[in-house]
């Protein structure tokens, strides 16, 4: 503890301890630490009392950039004691400043970015015109001038990129020259699971994976994350783009007598002849060999021709790129891409994938990777891991998912709140269960008639968390937004970041009680701090139980093939976290007091987890409950 900046709570020393234990015998820890418990700063404090006698370097994960802040706040303190270097990475579309000045160049992938980077920089260090004035600004400026503000205010990523745009630098490269000499670096998850940022942060870093300690913060979005990067799409965008660029560029033969728009309008045959034949609802499963052998019979083609096919896309997608990169702008194809997807689809282990056709505004062909472990697997290489949340019960679940030794540690650090400070009702007249809400027509009524009681009869701020967008728009729908006489905030499907921390702030500030409609498993419910009596009323307006898709039945059949398990690693773990993420705003503080209110009877299923008890009268029992607080 002779890192640790604040006075002890109840269970830190413990928690210290047991990170940097299993640091030193280079272990893989999985812990679940309650709220109030200070993780990042227990993390860091026992990571860095572990590496600095080892002579490791610390990378600290993130699911999102004020999880990314807090490190770096957390750090400051710790150096107060002994000085760290800490750096915080993020990608070129929030560092990158000639990006910030040119919309077009947003929507870059990391390697386009990089590319046209490198380009970028190479014109500027040669003195030919289409460089990077910011670049050029960056390598006249002394170093050690840069280095030596870090090091004095260990900035976060976004102090530091507005100290760089005030000196016209560049804050992406200047972070990157900084990491050799970090003690700790800061970064979303996509720099270590994605290969090819991982293996540039590597370089960068100067340290082999052998001497890297990861954490990895907010670990229960980690198994659907490195599912979805293994994934692979090929949509009906996709081909649309490419049919675009062919008219741009020409319409390559990508094999005798075909070419790629041949390909292009096949595909789109099979897709629409897919949905038709296999979608229900929102997807469907397709048989493996559905796409191969519908393009083997079109282009009386063997499997190596289609492999052949999808390598000379991807050879005049690379020509088009380069000609792009030259004259300063996006390095894009979809050619490129289009063969990429292909090859991939044609080459995939099939043992860990399952192949779907999906529906909507946006229909594809979608190979889903079932199996985490495949983009985790660097994780074993790495000197120690940390894995921590505060909702990662069942812990053997994240473990076997993502492939960590059996005989790595899991440890259960509580919260040092006092538990009575919180109460959970649950009512029992009313369900989301699917089954339940077809038979009884006035069910969703029902909720709307509570959920509205509660908003009404308090002037204390609420969130009503939804288990879909889906029953959000069917409140919406039924005029329920009319009949809460409070000022409505709400958390939207696709909205960007800054308008939903917009509305956050402004529902946070209200003096009168405000109410705010969310999703479980969403930003509000996972990434939001809502101290004291900005939130003090929970209402959950259902279980979050996964929709039964196709890609939903596939995944539960992998895990009750490989664990056993499928049912509670599947439905259960995740549905557990959503419950426990939600009800878990409203206590931050050993202040703060806070009733939660379950609309759906099988509430009672969750009590191991989350402790709750039946209700009749739910206004009146939380009314009564903040009466006894003296709130």
């Amino acid at each position: 503890m002779e890192l640790f900046p604040y006075r002890p709570r109840p269970f830190q020393e413990e928690l210290v301890d047991t990170i940097a234990s299993s640091v030193r015998s280079r272990g893989h820890l999985v812990l679940e630490s309650g709220t109030g418990t200070g993780k990042t700063v227990c993390a860091l404090t026992g990571a860095l009392g572990a590496t600095a006698e080892q002579g490791k370097k610390v990378l600290y994960l993130t699911r999102t950039n004020s999880q990314q802040r807090q490190v770096m706040l957390e750090l400051r303190e710790i150096s107060k004691r002994r000085p760290f270097l800490g750096v915080g990475m993020q990608g070129r579309q929030s560092t990158c400043p000639l990006i910030q000045r040119d919309p077009e160049l947003r929507s870059g992938t990391p390697e386009e970015l990089s590319k046209l980077c490198t380009e970028r920089k190479a014109r500027s260090m040669q003195g030919k015109e289409g460089g990077c004035r910011f670049y050029d600004a960056t390598i006249s400026t002394p170093f050690q001038e840069v280095e030596d503000y870090c090091r004095k205010h260990l900035p976060t990523v976004e102090e530091f990129v507005q100290y760089c745009d005030a000196r016209g630098l560049c804050p992406h490269e200047l972070a990157k020259d900084l990491l050799p000499g970090a003690d700790v670096v800061a970064a979303p998850y996509a720099y270590f699971f994605m290969p090819f940022i991982r293996n540039n942060l590597l370089d960068w870093m100067n340290v082999p994976i052998e001497d890297l300690v990861v954490i990895v913060d907010e670990a229960h979005n980690v198994p659907e994350y490195a599912r979805e990067v293994r994934s692979v799409s090929l949509s009906s965008r996709l081909l649309d783009l490419v049919a675009k660029e062919v008219d741009g560029h020409g319409d390559p033969e990508i094999l005798d007598g075909v070419s790629a728009m041949d390909l292009v309008n096949v595909l789109r045959d099979r897709l629409d002849a897919a949905l038709e034949e296999y979608i229900i609802e929102d997807d469907g499963l397709i048989p493996p060999s559905y796409l191969d052998e519908a393009l083997m019979s079109a282009f009386t083609a063997t499997s190596s021709n289609l492999v052949l096919m999808a390598r000379n896309l991807m050879t005049f997608g690379e020509t088009i790129r380069d000609a792009k990169r030259k004259e300063g702008r996006l390095p894009r194809s979809y050619l490129y891409s289009l063969g990429t997807h292909l090859l991939f689809w044609i080459d995939m282990d099939e043992e860990h994938y399952v192949k779907l056709v999906v529906g909507g505004d946006n229909p594809a062909f979608e190979a889903y990777c079932l199996d985490p472990s495949i983009a985790a697997r660097p994780l074993l290489d790495c000197y120690a891991t940390v894995h921590m949340s505060g909702t990662l019960v069942p812990l053997n679940e994240y473990r076997d998912s993502l492939g960590l030794p059996t005989d790595g540690r899991m440890c259960i650090f509580p919260s040092p709140f006092p538990p009575e400070n919180r109460k959970v009702l649950y009512l029992e007249d009313v369900t989301t269960k699917y089954e339940e809400m077809i038979r009884d027509e006035d069910m969703v009524a029902r909720m709307e008639d509570h959920a509205v009681a509660l908003c009404n009869v308090m002037d204390r701020n609420t969130v009503v968390f939804f288990p879909s967008y889906q029953l959000m728009d069917r409140f919406i729908a039924d005029g329920v937004l009319r009949r809460i006489h409070r000022k409505v905030y709400m958390e939207r499907r696709g909205m960007p970041q800054s308008d939903l921390m917009d509305a956050v702030e402004e529902f946070k500030s209200s003096e009168d009680g405000s109410v705010l409609f969310a999703v479980m498993g969403g930003r509000v419910s996972e990434g939001v701090d809502f101290p004291d009596r900005e939130l003090e009323v929970a209402i959950l307006a259902g279980i979050p139980y996964p929709k039964p898709t196709a890609r939903q039945r596939a995944l539960l059949h992998y895990y009750e093939m490989r664990f056993g398990r499928g049912w509670e690693y599947t439905v259960k773990a995740p549905v557990t976290r959503k419950l426990l993420q939600a009800v878990g705003r409203l206590i931050r503080t050993e202040r703060d007091v806070g009733v939660a209110i379950v609309m759906d009877r099988r509430a009672a299923q969750f009590s191991a987890q989350l402790p709750s008890v039946p209700s009749e009268h739910p206004v009146n029992d939380t009314l009564n409950f903040f009466k006894a607080k003296g709130r």
